[in-house]
């Protein structure tokens, strides 16, 4: 294999060419600075999954290593993220399990999955089928999903047990177990939250004015939520809280990630195939926007084909290291990036520092309060809540409305999946609804210009005997008998009409089904003594167009411009041809 292909499968190829010490040192300080701010947010998001707390610092490991191999954006930071931990949590749900090692053994085959889905549509170049997620539906999305998240992180602050999947059932089972409220919990939990909230952006300034630099500032303010893990940790072991209903992680298996495999059990991968696509597009969408925009900034660019690789790669790498699924994380990419990371060896160095953790600080681990990791979780989740999307599409397009609405509405009510599966087939369909009545204009000649608008919008002008209809939709199965019937309908409407003529400067594609239909709008106003014209057709619609009968059988000219076929078609122009033949006689 040539070394320009292998470079497009294994990226570090490419970059680790010109790797030097001063990128290193770059390297190693976002390194640090990611790492101290993972530490918390992987034993959260494990949490969150339903999962042991070790297994989000297994995740932050192997699927770091294999991203830096296989990556190409040289500041994101792979590892475990809310929404997808959300959906690992209700994916598992499904299979009904109550024992631990098998609810661990569904998380990893879960990622597996994930793995060899993203790796497969990766090789096959298949990216772009994730652009049949919206981003008003994927904001819609994330927007319930962060009010589903912090609502399910409720029972850890309260200290009480709570069940459910959607929103309803979640608050219809906080309110029951209400009367058990641990109080200590309660203090720890809104103390917590409290100083995490203060922490994202008083911290900071505060540390500017007392006269430290930037980046040390930076640093000490992402180190915020280990500040919170420590000192919750210590009272509760100084205060032997947990003997007083105080709920902690317990103890965390000390050392690295063990080999694991995924189940091959088929009624399992049954079950979670569905769930492990939409969590691998998901992933994929968040990820690759977060990627390209940090990539803009350095006026770098990403491959998404060799992403999907690269985070398929990532999922493996954490279904073999005991983990669950992962993707590019929104808050960690960005600190990676201000921290001045300059290449994916950054998550290498980020991977080494989670591992020491492992080795080193998973005894400390054993008094640190849920109610913390459950702090944590709503803090960073309720920056991902924004409504204002509903407001945004109302006034734009009521169409993204419908979709954005309803994708809140049901991911809320009914549960995740449902919600984004929901928000998808809304979106395609609704799409399909509005391109199946292209908009159409009659348009004329404004005057003194070659530029041709809507009669119904501007003064312009118009010939007798020649109707100029704008088709602004490519032309397929789906409209092509809309167009038709507007043809005709308007044809009908029309006095001692000699022609028409169809612009096509926004018809990027005539599939076959449309090809017919003109064949037919040919014909019949052939049989009514009109003519049909073409004009500003597109060179690869034209392309396609001459492998047909249809230019041999139009009855009319194609143009290249419509100012062309105005000056053809004008009666003095017509009239001219004629008194040319008579003397040619």
């Amino acid at each position: 294999m040539q070394l320009p292909r292998l470079t497009r499968y294994l990226p570090i190829l490419d970059w680790a060419r010109s790797y030097d010490r001063d990128t290193a040192t770059s390297d190693l300080v976002a390194a640090v600075i990611v790492t101290i701010m993972l530490i918390p947010q992987s034993l959260a998001y494990a949490l969150l999954a339903g999962l042991p707390a070790e297994m989000g610092l297994y995740a932050s490991i192997l699927p770091l290593v294999a991203y830096a191999i296989f990556g190409t954006s040289r500041a994101l930071a792979v590892g475990p993220v809310a929404v997808v931990s959300l959906m690992t949590a209700a994916a598992i749900g499904q299979l009904g399990l109550s024992d631990p090692a098998q609810i661990a053994l569904a998380a990893i085959t879960l990622a597996f999955i994930s793995g060899v889905f993203l790796v497969a549509i990766g090789v096959l170049r298949l990216g772009f089928l994730a652009n049949f997620l919206s981003h008003p539906v994927i904001a819609g999305f994330i927007t319930a999903s962060g009010v589903l998240i912090a609502a399910s992180q409720l029972k850890h602050i309260f200290g009480i047990s709570a069940e459910g999947h959607t929103l309803l059932d979640l608050v219809g089972s906080l309110i029951a177990h209400l009367p058990e409220t641990n109080f200590i919990t309660l203090a720890i939990g809104l103390a917590a939250t409290a100083f995490l909230f203060w922490v994202r952006k008083g911290l900071k300034p505060l540390l500017r004015k007392m006269g430290l630099g930037p980046r040390m500032a930076d640093i000490l303010a992402k180190a915020g939520p280990v500040a919170a893990v420590a000192v919750t940790t210590l009272l509760t072991w100084g205060l032997g809280l947990n003997q007083m209903g105080v709920k902690v992680v317990g103890e965390v298996p000390m050392g690295l990630p063990p080999l694991s495999a995924p189940s091959f059990d088929l009624t399992m991968w049954k079950t979670l195939l569905m769930p492990a696509i939409l969590i691998s597009i998901i992933g994929f969408v968040e990820s690759v926007s977060v990627a390209q925009t940090l990539a803009a900034k350095r006026r770098q660019r990403i491959d998404p084909d060799q992403e999907l690789i690269g985070l398929g790669a990532s999922n493996i790498g954490s279904a073999l290291s005991g983990g669950f699924p992962v993707t590019g994380g929104f808050s960690r990419s960005v600190v990676n990036f201000d921290a001045g990371a300059e290449t994916p060896a950054a998550g290498a160095y980020t991977a080494v520092g989670i591992g020491l953790a492992t080795l080193v600080l998973t005894p400390l681990l054993f008094f640190l309060p849920k109610a913390t990791l459950a702090a944590t979780i709503i803090v960073a989740v309720l920056s991902l809540v924004d409504f204002s999307i509903l407001k945004k599409t109302w006034t734009y397009s009521k169409v993204d409305f419908t979709a954005v609405s309803a994708t809140i509405v049901l991911t809320l009510l009914v549960g995740v999946e449902v919600g984004v599966s929901a928000g998808v087939l809304l979106s395609i369909l609704l799409h399909l609804y509005k391109t199946s009545k292209p908009h159409v204009a009659e348009v004329g000649l404004v005057p003194g210009t070659h530029h041709f608008r809507n009669v119904l919008r501007h003064d312009v002008e118009t010939l007798p005997g020649v109707l100029t209809l704008r088709v602004d939709e490519s032309l397929y199965f789906v409209n092509a008998r809309f167009l038709e019937e507007y043809v005709l309908t308007r044809v009908a409407q029309c006095q001692n009409l000699r022609h028409v003529v169809l612009m096509f400067p926004a018809v990027n594609e005539v599939d076959m089904s449309a090809l017919e239909t003109l064949e037919e709008i040919n014909r019949r106003l052939s049989e009514q003594g009109i003519t049909l014209h073409l004009t500003e057709v597109k060179g690869p619609v034209m392309d396609r167009l001459k492998r047909s009968h249809f230019l041999h059988e139009l009855s009319g000219q194609v143009f290249l411009s419509q100012y062309e076929a105005w000056c053809a078609l004008k009666p003095d122009a017509s009239h001219g041809t004629e008194q040319e033949s008579l003397a040619a006689q």
